[in-house]
């Protein structure tokens, strides 16, 4: 087989795993849920810091190099219990439920969470799962007939 044949063997493919790791819509937080916890798009776990007030983020400097946060383009706009707050670098990031969300570096692949408790200050955001409904009971009139 060709070099070029192989290349554009290749780059079909590919192209569905790019299709995939690029379905987050314009102005939306870049993060789904997994197991009830928020990760990042790669799936890493994503934290709130206890040093954060609502609405604004106080890892700044160092902090912001071990805790990278989840930036915000220009159009993100809120939506449900994602906001989006100001940075006092100009940047903008998101929040859950007014909490700054973050990353932790050392977290690399798919399903790393290694940030949760770091200081005891730091902590895997989780989301509440809908409960499963059990079925209701049958009504009384519908219970077994009994023998006499």
């Amino acid at each position: 087989m060709s070099t070029v044949k192989r290349a554009v063997l290749l780059a079909l493919l590919c192209l569905p795993l790019f299709a995939l790791a690029d379905d987050l819509k314009p102005g939306y937080p870049p993060v789904r849920t997994r197991d009830g916890i928020l990760v990042d798009l790669k799936g890493r776990g994503l934290y709130t810091f206890d040093g954060d007030p609502i609405g604004k983020s106080k890892c700044i400097n160092q902090c912001r190099l071990l805790w990278p946060p989840i930036t915000a383009e220009a159009d993100a706009k809120p939506m449900g219990s994602f906001t989006v707050l100001d940075r006092g670098d100009g940047s903008r990031q998101w929040a859950y439920k007014g909490k700054p969300l973050y990353r932790w570096a050392s977290d690399k692949n798919r399903g790393d969470a290694g940030g949760e408790g770091v200081a005891g200050v730091w902590h895997l955001v989780h989301i509440a799962l809908p409960a499963a409904t059990a079925p209701a009971p049958p009504p009384a009139s519908a219970s077994a007939p009994t023998t006499h």
